[in-house]
């Protein structure tokens, strides 16, 4: 009985020692075997203010923090791409060695360190730093580099060749135009045949040449955002004295942006071998742009137009009147409560006598007509066939606060419309007209 009492002792001491061991152990941390990679520098990257840049095709570039502001200073003053200049200073204060090549090196030429590649010099706190990039290793996932004129060759990613590889020109701000586009308020397109003019007023773009109408909000915008967007490729000459060589003399389009009393413009020339030529006429630079925004800017002035003839859609539409044949229809959308006290939309007739309307025969007529569009704006023909209107629509809509008033007529195989206060009337298939004519009979 006395061993059977140790042994029963000894299995509880043993249990009450394991549950120990993994309550305790099960929270530890595990250790991390992965070896640290030694940093190359010991710097912060906001605490470097200047950065020197020596290219492998030997073209240099210094750079310069001033206010929290950096600026290109050579080559020649310039303002710079801050994403890139975010790449170099974050990349230099976080640059690891992947590994040691060696510790002392004897003959640096063997790995392209006695002539380096690339060098990166850079200034932080008043101390002096370098980086050094040679050839890349036999395997090619990796660069020899050394630190300053140490003799220590060390290993680092072949992907940051590229961060650190940078010309002047691939470090400035290579935005072909500056504009605020919050505030732009104007835009002219000026080309050999026509020029087309936009104002922005209560948040809409609207045409004011050629004629009065209103703007395709997108499309403008659309506009808008490649011309922001857009960069330079290269630079064709950094002082063009003669502006006959890049066909800027006579230019193929000329783009003015307003914002307020401030005016930006974009001169397009002739074609480049890669793109077209351009100047931003506040600098004295010729550079080389997407080729493709040119042909943009000489869309027919059609393409920037407002199609749709009516803002109103079916679901904001509280109102609707139609005079055709004398007569002028009127419905209204009215809230009332169904049979459970619940309060539901209803679509009635008000004029000229009161039902009530099918609802799908309602959104059927709505949609047909809130989806006319035009296909060409002034043919001719149109202002006479509109003296004797087939039908009238008149649209409420966002709670009765606007209103879209649209005629519509036919001449022959051809039908037109017009919006109130929109000197220029628009064709539409005859399709459209058939159809809203169509839904309006449904609903007898």
């Amino acid at each position: 009985m006395r061993g059977l009492r140790t042994f029963l002792g000894l299995v509880i001491v043993l249990v009450a020692l394991g549950s120990y061991l993994y309550f305790v152990e099960s929270k530890r941390t595990p250790a991390d075997d992965t070896p640290k990679k030694e940093k190359v520098f010991a710097v912060e990257a906001d605490k470097i203010e200047e950065i020197s840049i020596k290219a492998e095709n030997g073209e240099q570039t210094t750079l310069r923090k001033a206010n929290a502001e950096w600026q290109i200073v050579a080559p020649e003053a310039a303002k710079p791409d801050s994403a890139e200049v975010s790449g170099l200073t974050s990349n230099l204060s976080t640059l690891e060695m992947q590994s040691v090549v060696d510790e002392n090196a004897a003959d640096l030429k063997e790995y392209g360190l006695a002539q380096p590649r690339v060098q990166v010099t850079f200034k932080a706190g008043g101390k002096d730093q370098t980086l050094q990039i040679g050839q890349k290793t036999p395997p090619g996932s990796d660069y020899y580099a050394r630190r300053g004129n140490e003799n220590k060759v060390f290993l680092i990613a072949s992907y940051l060749d590229s961060t650190f590889n940078r010309k002047p020109f691939d470090l400035r701000d290579k935005s072909a135009v500056r504009l605020e586009r919050d505030k732009l308020d104007a835009i002219e397109i000026v080309s050999a045949d026509r020029t087309t003019r936009f104002a922005k007023a209560n948040g809409e773009w609207l045409m004011t040449s050629p004629g009065n109408a209103r703007a395709d909000f997108g499309a403008v915008e659309g506009l808008i955002g490649r011309l922001s967007g857009l960069q330079m490729k290269s630079i064709a000459a950094p002082d063009a004295a003669e502006l006959k060589k890049f066909g800027l003399d006579k230019p193929a389009a000329t783009v003015r942006l307003g914002t307020g009393s401030s005016q930006a413009a974009l001169v397009f020339g002739s074609k480049a071998e890669d793109g077209v030529y351009a100047r931003d006429q506040s600098r004295p630079m010729v550079f080389v742009v997407d080729g493709s925004l040119l042909e943009e800017l000489k869309k027919d002035p059609f393409e920037f137009r407002q199609k749709d003839l009516f803002d109103a859609r079916s679901f904001n539409s509280t109102r609707l009147e139609i005079a055709r044949g004398g007569q002028t229809q009127v419905f209204e959308r009215t809230k009332v409560k169904n049979k459970e006290g619940q309060e539901e939309e209803k679509w009635r007739q008000v004029s000229p006598q009161a039902r009530d309307l099918d609802a799908n025969k309602v959104e059927a007529l709505l949609s047909a007509i809130t989806g006319a569009q035009a296909t060409a704006f002034g043919a001719a023909g149109a202002k006479a066939a509109l003296e004797k209107p087939e039908l009238t629509v008149a649209i409420k809509y966002d709670d009765g606060k606007k209103e879209d008033r649209v005629t519509f007529a036919r001449s022959g195989a051809a039908a037109y419309a017009a919006r109130a206060a929109d000197p220029s009337p628009a064709t539409v298939n005859v399709a459209t007209l058939d159809s809203i004519v169509k839904a309006l009979e449904e609903l007898k």
